[in-house]
């Protein structure tokens, strides 16, 4: 289980890290053709977001690696979930595809409860 739960960190943090680099160096204008949630955001709770998914990356990596507070990888996981469970609503509300949000929300679950414990 400890693979598959590596495996699970690491495509979600790859996931977050690029989502939430994205949101950080892109200009809201030019995210805001791509994205259309982004139009209804003002541009510095997009960049809140960037950096909450860019933490949130690093947040199930890192204190798991380091051995260094390894809680912090469960809860990390939990709060990435909160907020893929808002980008779940948002895409559902603006009638928009949910599976990429629903995917990595699934993950943030396996790894929240996996590195709890919750499931071996």
């Amino acid at each position: 289980m400890n693979i598959a739960l590596w495996i699970a960190q690491g495509l979600l943090a790859f996931a977050m890290l690029g989502a939430g680099a994205f949101k950080l160096v892109t200009p809201h204008a030019k995210l805001a053709e791509k994205m259309r949630w982004a139009l209804t955001w003002p541009p510095a709770r997009v960049k809140l977001l960037g950096l909450a998914e860019a933490l949130g990356a690093a947040g199930l990596i890192v204190p798991q690696v380091t051995g260094i507070v390894p809680i912090l990888t469960p809860i990390a996981a939990l709060c990435l979930l909160v907020l893929m469970a808002g980008a779940v609503k948002t895409h559902l509300d603006l009638k928009e595809p949910i599976a990429p949000a629903a995917v990595l929300t699934a993950l943030c679950a396996l790894v929240a409860l996996g590195r709890f414990g919750v499931i071996r």
